[in-house]
């Protein structure tokens, strides 16, 4: 049985924690660091020898090698450095060592454990002695890791039978990089090599001296010794040395097992022949050899042994997530090389249990390991009592927060589910099945590799209970109706680009049957086996959304990269697939379009497939004739319905084949205009019938709705085709005003006018960018856009909130165009420049705070399942709706359209919406500090002033300062996320937070150095006085802090904002002379760097009074001399802010 994982993945970190303690780097270069001292051989057999690493013997020089050091070529004689370098084979290396192994080796076996020590990174020196010379009693005191306080050294001793090793280096925790973790591809190569050292020496040993007993003995002894450390690259380096020698002896172990089946084939060959001399001669040398087959695996079997259980058993659950990783990677080796042996549930039961490691490294090396045992079928025999323990971990692991790791778990699943019966259920299946809409593209495309395999290339039992296709396209048409079934069950109809692009790479050739599809498209009702209205619908947009994709070739948004790099290969495909989607979509969408004409659902999917032709083939291939059905038909469809979206995509399609470049232009441009004529004529004879300048509009219901029903035709087709010869700029500009003056037009018509008005002025303003215009021109196009931007003004207070939110969206994007324009005539940049004034500019702040930030109620009461969904689906469109409302105001701050200062009313929201609003306000804070530093900060610290004002407010004339109170830790809760926003570079930040210091929370003035009180604030204070000091010295800032100087727009230096003649200012003077009542708290502050708090007294504070639509709970201040006019609005400058600092023992 394999045990529960909780307690021995809880204990993990327990029970082998060890102190991380890394050995500096190594700079041994010159093999220096050991001397085998005190090396005495029991009853004289050998005398002592004391020598340098340096001083080589002979048989080390064939293995000099050359590298590159400081400019200098230096010689490379040691085997840390010839395997550093990596310029010599291998093998050769190896052979060199096993011969001087051959002649000495005590000599050569220290030389092998210099290696080691030396790939930990250890630039000390190893001293050994016999372990025969010391008595039993001093062995166990030498067993020690130390730490010498006199010295400075640590220690480390430990038995390398037949020795005691000692490794003494000095310590330096400031260095922590060794070898294995050293960053390059220099280190990269260096770790592969070394892993390769240890599988030859095992590989070119195995013939000679791998069963001596006395060179595995100490290597084992070493490594398991270092393993054991508390060092960390010791354990590090010793771990993957050892556990790669396993992995030489599980070779050497294969190799034994075959050359003792060949020994024991011969041996009863042999024997079953004919006695005689000669034969028994051959008998007993196989008879010996056998015996000797026999013996090495047993000592391989007992290295192997020791190994695993003083290394592996050690080092699996370290606290270090690399040495886990090895561990696993190297035990999942051997149950794929060795299964035998390895593959039973005494082992699998690691791998079971770091399936729930902390470290994704850990948990993705157990699931390769797994995937290499799953994907032989001769070995999932064994895997049963694997399977049912840990399967519900590995499909739970497709939700795993690492991609990578999720992404391996979906593919071990897809092997599992092939070569294990009944391994997954019908629920798990499910489940699966449902990532192939997930926005991460490598996993959906694993679980579109499993839905392909299990689902759509599995036939049998899919297929009972659905319609039977009869014909040459029956294989395709089974596999897409099931495709379509799956699709419509998972209730995720919005997401068809998403399932296809997941498919792609497994069911492409399925993907791009469009003469399938469109086969079953075209079947009558009547027929046996049509399709349902839902399954069409579906079908359709599965056609869309493939042709999409072979034509662009790119994966649909939110799905990695917005567009990839196609090789020379993928492009000719691609254009294959676009002369595919040409020939065969020519002829059978006119036929699709007039069976569906009536359907806007399906007609909207269908409309969009002429944009992937090409076009030349109309003219080229002859087909004039389908390209007039086409016309024909969406010139019905035209007719026939009224939705946005349908005649939006007839439009488009219009504008697609009306390209200046085609050959079938004119006849496109021609059909255009007679259909816009038509259109032109009815909606004039409409308004002829039933439109009064005195009293307005006078029909019947059926009238507005044909006349609304004109308007949206046209305002659809305005959108991409210029109309100004027709001039419907007058009649809709008439509707708008009438609306505005008298407001009894219906919001049905007013909405697809205030478009048509808003294209024609920006058709207009197209045409003066383009050629030149006379002033006339100019100056009627200027009249026009103030009296339109004064309509959209006025609707931003209307009752329906649709059309006050679309005035909102237009009034937006055309400030935004009006105040960044590109035109070549400086005259027509004057004439047409139009910033909004400071009046419009409090319109459009309060209209966000009242339609973006504004919460709804909700009803709480027992909803349906359809009810609920519904619900949900309003929330969705809700959000949406605020989200762009909120995103089209931002980037008139953005681009300096509005005051920078006004986003201080967006920001004060940051925390309390920053699941909906979140990334965008957040992009607003970056794109603004990328454009003035300062006054981006400034802006910060009039948000957090306003918040604090507001809290004080709250308190009344309490003097005491509730600083537990929710609204008070939220003013620091923002403060810390914007401190956060600064980033880790302070130089960059540096200008900013001196800034928010100067004005935000320390004194102006110091008239007072020993104010404050305790030793340890005096470099506070002289910080403070730093900044003050050198305040002149920084133009960046300048002025006091009612004197915060307006951003200049990057990209219209030229312009002058022009303010409102009105005054700006509703608040008497009377009012504006108020002082608030002065107090004395102590709050508490977040720096702006995020890295301490500390505790702030204000005394006397007296805070500037900003405008009131930018600060409707802000306070009043004192009066002062200094006056800011601007046109017919004045502004007080507030008086300095005067702040102590005082210990936090002091609050």
């Amino acid at each position: 049985m394999i045990a529960e994982p909780s307690s021995a993945i809880a204990a993990s970190h327990q029970e082998n924690s060890v102190h991380d303690e890394t050995v500096p780097e190594s700079t041994v270069q010159n093999g220096s660091c050991l001397r085998n001292g005190n090396l005495k051989t029991p009853r004289g057999k050998r005398k002592v020898q004391e020598q340098c690493e340096n001083i080589r013997r002979n048989s080390s020089s064939t293995r000099k090698a050359s590298q590159l050091q400081n400019g200098q070529v230096v010689e490379a004689v040691t085997l840390f450095e010839v395997v550093s370098v990596g310029k010599r084979a291998m093998q050769s290396v190896v052979d060199d060592w096993v011969e001087a192994y051959k002649q000495d080796r005590d000599v050569a076996l220290l030389d092998l454990i210099n290696f080691f020590i030396q790939c930990s990174g250890c630039q000390g020196m190893v001293t050994a002695e016999m372990f025969q010379s010391l008595p039993k009693s001093d062995v166990i005191q030498k067993m020690t890791e130390t730490f010498d306080e006199e010295t400075g050294l640590q220690y480390k001793k430990f038995m390398a039978y037949p020795w005691i090793l000692t490794v003494t280096w000095p310590v330096d925790m400031d260095n922590e990089d060794y070898p294995l973790i050293k960053p390059g591809p220099y280190w990269k190569k260096f770790k592969a090599n070394f892993c390769e050292f240890t599988a030859v020496l095992i590989q070119q040993c195995q013939c000679s001296i791998l069963y001596d007993s006395y060179l595995m003995d100490t290597v084992i002894s070493l490594l398991t010794g270092l393993a054991d450390s508390m060092v960390r690259a010791f354990r590090h380096t010793s771990t993957l040395a050892a556990l790669k020698l396993l992995t030489a002896l599980v070779r050497v172990r294969l190799n034994l097992d075959v050359s003792k089946h060949n020994t024991q084939r011969l041996y009863e060959v042999e024997k079953n022949r004919i006695t005689g001399k000669r034969t028994n001669c051959r008998l007993d040398q196989l008879e010996r050899k056998r015996k000797e087959c026999e013996q090495k695996p047993l000592e391989i079997q007992n290295m192997m042994n020791a190994i695993f259980k003083g290394t592996f058993l050690q080092r699996y659950r370290d606290v270090i997530p690399e040495i886990r990783a090895i561990c696993i990677e190297e035990i999942g080796s051997w149950m794929k090389m060795y299964p035998d042996t390895f593959l039973n549930d005494s082992y699998l039961k690691y791998i079971g249990w770091m399936l729930y490691d902390k470290q994704a490294e850990v948990r993705l090396k157990c699931l390769l390991g797994l995937q290499g045992i799953y994907n032989r079928k001769e070995l999932v025999s064994k895997m049963d009592l694997f399977t049912s323990r840990f399967k519900d971990r590995i499909v739970s692991m497709t939700l795993d927060k690492d991609h990578e790791v999720a992404v391996q778990a979906m593919k071990l699943l897809m092997l599992m589910s092939q070569n294990c019966e009944d391994a997954l259920s019908s629920e798990d299946c499910e489940t699966l099945y449902q990532f192939v809409y997930t926005t991460h593209r490598p996993l959906a495309v694993a679980a579109g590799e499993f839905l392909y395999k299990r689902l759509l290339n599995n036939q049998g039992d899919e297929e009972e209970g659905l319609p039977k296709s009869r014909g040459k396209f029956e294989p395709s048409a089974s596999r897409l109706r099931i495709l379509i079934a799956f699709f419509l069950e998972s209730e995720l109809h919005k997401h068809v680009a998403y399932l296809v692009d997941s498919l792609w790479d497994w069911a492409a050739s399925l993907l791009k049957d469009w003469a399938c599809m469109t086969s079953l498209l075209l079947q009558d009702a009547e027929e046996d086996g049509a399709l349902s209205g839902a399954q069409e619908n579906a079908l359709i947009e599965i056609i869309l959304v493939t042709v999409r994709e072979a034509a662009e070739g790119h994966p649909p948004v939110g799905r990695g990269a917005a567009k990839k790099i196609l090789s020379v290969k993928e492009k000719k495909i691609q254009l294959e697939d676009c002369t595919k989607i040409t020939e065969h979509f020519i002829v059978v969408l006119p036929q699709l379009l007039a069976k569906y004409s009536a359907d806007a659902e399906k007609v909207v999917n269908l409309l969009p497939v002429p944009q992937y032709y090409d076009l030349e083939a109309y003219s080229t291939g002859h087909l004039e004739q389908h390209l007039d059905a086409l016309l024909k038909e969406v010139k019905d469809i035209v007719c026939k319905h009224s939705d946005m979206d349908v005649l939006e995509a007839c439009s488009r399609i219009y504008d697609i084949l009306c390209s200046g470049d085609l050959a079938i232009h004119s006849r496109v441009d021609l059909a255009r205009t007679q259909l816009i004529d038509e259109l032109v004529d009815q909606l004039n004879q409409l308004l002829h019938d039933s439109w009064h300048e005195e009293e307005g509009l006078c029909t019947g219901e059926e009238g507005i709705s044909r006349i609304c029903s004109a308007l949206r035709r046209i305002a659809a087709f305005h959108n991409a085709h210029d109309l100004a010869k027709w001039n419907l700029h007058d009649k809709t500009s008439e509707l708008l005003v009438f609306e505005m003056e008298h407001g009894s037009l219906p919001v049905q018509m007013i909405l697809p006018a205030l478009q048509c008005t808003y294209f024609a002025l920006l058709w207009q303003l197209v045409a003066v960018g383009e050629r030149p215009s006379s002033k006339e021109t100019l100056l009627a196009l200027r009249k026009d856009l103030r009296l339109f931007c004064q309509i959209c003004t006025c609707y931003l207070s209307h009752k329906n909130k649709d059309l006050s939110e679309k005035a909102f969206m237009i009034l937006c994007d055309l400030l935004l165009i009006l105040s960044h324009q590109n035109s070549s005539s400086d005259e027509a940049v004057g004439l047409l420049e139009y910033l909004p004034s400071m009046s419009l500019q409090s319109k459009m702040l309060l209209f966000i705070q009242d339609h973006v930030f504004t919460e709804e109620e909700e009803e709480f009461k027992d909803l349906t399942e359809e009810e609920e969904r519904t619900k949900e689906g309003y929330k969705l469109n809700d959000l949406h709706r605020r989200r762009s409302l909120l995103a089209v105001y931002c980037k008139l701050i953005v681009y300096n359209v509005v005051e920078m200062v006004a986003a201080a009313e967006i920001y004060k929201h940051y925390m309390k919406t920053y699941n909906d609003f979140g990334d965008i306000i957040k992009e607003t804070l970056s794109r603004t500090r990328h454009n003035d530093k300062i006054q981006c900060a400034k802006t910060l610290v009039l948000c957090l002033q306003q918040l604090f004002q507001k809290h004080i407010n709250t308190l009344g004339s309490s003097n005491s300062m509730e600083l537990s109170s929710t609204s008070f830790m939220n003013i620091k809760e923002l403060a810390r996320r914007f401190s956060l926003t600064f980033g880790w570079d302070q130089v960059k930040s540096r200008e900013s937070v001196a800034m928010i210091h100067k004005y935000g929370y320390l004194q102006r003035y110091i008239k007072e150095p020993g104010f404050c009180k305790g030793d340890e604030w005096h470099p506070l204070v002289w910080y403070r006085n730093s900044l003050l000091a050198n305040e002149e010295e920084e133009s960046s800032v300048t002025g006091g802090i009612g004197e915060w100087s307006s951003m200049s727009p990057p990209k219209i230096s030229t312009f002058k904002r022009k303010l409102s003649n009105g005054s700006l200012l509703e608040t008497s003077p009377a009012e504006a002379t108020n002082k608030i009542p002065d107090f004395q708290c102590t709050l508490q502050l977040a720096s702006p760097a995020g890295k301490s708090r500390k505790r702030l007294k204000a005394q006397e504070t007296s805070r500037p009074e900003y405008l009131p639509f930018l600060c409707p709970a802000g306070p009043k201040r004192r009066c002062s001399q200094n006056m800011i006019k601007a046109e017919n609005f004045s502004e007080d400058v507030g008086e300095d802010v005067d702040v102590d600092v005082v210990g936090p023992e002091q609050g």
